[in-house]
């Protein structure tokens, strides 16, 4: 049998995280963090094939959490999103080695394609 990719959603909207895992949880074993914290002790004990992050969180940010990721497991892929208006940052958050990086507000076909990718490049 196989497994289903899993993913792990970290964004302090309640709305966003409910709304990602009630779209990807057909489709990928999901986990969902409101902080990078909270994340990051998922990430202890579990390697997932995608991350998705908002960027704005109180305490650690998104950008603390990819780094973190890079670290502890580099080839796992990290999506950002953001509402805040970082898009003059879209080029540096790549080079920082973000798989992609959504601006809110997205369309679900946008987000689940831009996972559908990420999920591809691990496979």
């Amino acid at each position: 049998m196989m497994t289903m990719p899993t993913i792990l959603i970290v964004d302090d909207d309640a709305v966003i995280r409910g709304l990602l895992f009630d779209l990807l949880s057909e489709q990928y074993e999901c986990n969902t963090a409101s902080t990078a914290e909270e994340a990051l002790a998922f990430l202890e004990f579990e390697t997932y094939d995608v991350v998705v992050t908002d960027i704005a969180m109180t305490g650690l940010d998104g950008i603390d959490l990819l780094r973190r990721v890079q670290r502890k497991n580099p080839k796992t892929p990290v999506i950002l999103i953001s509402g805040k208006g970082n898009e003059h940052n879209t080029d540096s958050f790549l080079e920082m080695g973000a798989f992609a990086y959504v601006k809110k507000p997205f369309t679900l076909d946008e987000i689940e394609e831009v996972i559908w990718r990420a999920v591809a490049s691990t496979a």
